[in-house]
């Protein structure tokens, strides 16, 4: 079919895309729709050229910690259209997941646990693929081409590609808003061999404002734009495997997976829209550090089976549970992190025992 045009003053403006490929985006965007997602864009596998560069200069820099896996198969990672090379276009998607209540409220209770709110539900990858799956096949049966499709399980740079294709734009805090979204949600990618369209890529809009850099415990933000992971509190309750650097551990408070702090105080959030299928399980909302240290591997894995939390283990958990037990001022718990100065794990046994030292007991 032959391109659209429209006349305007000084000349004919250039040929737009096919019309033919325009439909077919605004059939699949209504169907992304469909299937729960609340936003969907479209950019090309290399419409972020620059992105082998940033990469290399945070791997240099060491601010990936223990995340090794960030410094392998950079090539894939730096260079989305080199994963796979058939692809045309990136079909990013935005899945929201916004609290219900104040994340920063649990902070004001120091017995009880802070876990990020991403993990209050269901493991988010098995719900978004699911859904891109079905998103996907849909894709396939009526237009053809072939796919591919990525939720935070293969070297592809979300974000920088949600930003591309006009979701929304990466903050101050190196997270992903939007002016409709604000900071909760989830990304996925679908890859396909079929050409689609592009978004126009978002634009920064977070002004002069830094209250995701202002709040954040353990200055994690070197500067405006820059994660040192290796401080990130988020990064130290998942990733970070051993003990955690002692001058972090009291600026971790009590929260036990992950940290919502510089996305919680972000201003764009007002326009956030309510969560769908991510919905909070109460017995993980802010339950008691007491009843959370004593869980055993088997107790663990029962107790947040398809949760996302399970996937850090029960030792590394109990951990992070001591480190928070450490900070409650509760004397109470002291005999709880006592118990633990035996425990197998030497990160676990080290952890109860700076617990018990900071509540006024030595070992």
């Amino acid at each position: 079919m032959p391109s659209s045009t429209s006349a305007k003053a000084g000349g004919a403006s250039p040929p737009g895309p096919p019309e033919d490929i325009v439909l077919k985006k605004k059939a699949l965007a209504a169907q992304a729709r469909a299937e729960g997602f609340a936003k969907m864009g479209v950019t090309r596998p290399d419409a972020v050229p620059e992105l082998a560069g940033r990469l290399a200069d945070f791997l240099a820099a060491g601010r990936h910690g223990q995340m090794g896996w960030m410094a392998e198969r950079t090539g894939w990672r730096g260079d989305p259209a080199a994963l796979w090379p058939e692809a045309r276009s990136v079909v990013m998607l935005a899945e929201v997941y916004s609290p219900e209540h104040d994340p920063l409220a649990v902070l004001e209770h120091g017995e009880r646990a802070a876990i990020s709110v991403y993990a209050q539900g269901k493991d988010y990858h098995d719900i978004v693929k699911k859904r891109l799956k079905r998103l996907g096949r849909w894709l396939i049966k009526t237009y053809g081409g072939d796919i591919k499709v990525f939720v935070d399980t293969a070297p592809v740079m979300e974000k920088p590609l949600a930003q591309a294709a006009g979701l929304g734009w990466q903050g101050k805090h190196t997270n992903l808003l939007a002016r409709d979204l604000g900071s909760w949600f989830f990304l996925g990618a679908i890859f396909t061999t079929l050409e689609l369209p592009p978004d126009a890529p978002e634009v920064d809009h977070c002004g002069t404002c830094t209250a995701c850099l202002d709040i954040c415990p353990t200055s994690a933000f070197p500067a405006p734009f820059q994660l040192d992971a290796r401080r990130c509190i988020s990064y130290l309750t998942i990733e970070h495997k051993g003990p955690v650097d002692v001058g972090l551990r009291g600026l971790m408070g009590n929260r036990i997976y992950g940290c919502d702090d510089c996305l919680a105080v972000c201003p764009w959030n007002k326009f956030a829209q309510a969560a769908s299928e991510m919905r909070y399980r109460g017995i993980i909302d802010a339950p008691p550090l007491a009843d959370l240290a004593v869980l055993d591997d088997a107790g663990f894995r029962s107790r947040f089976s398809g949760s996302p939390i399970k996937r850090i283990g029960r030792d590394r958990f109990v951990r992070n549970v001591l480190y928070a037990i450490g900070n409650s001022a509760q004397p109470a718990l002291r005999g709880v992190a006592q118990v633990l100065t035996e425990d197998a794990d030497p990160a676990v046994a080290d952890a109860a025992r700076w617990a018990a030292l900071r509540l006024g007991r030595a070992t």
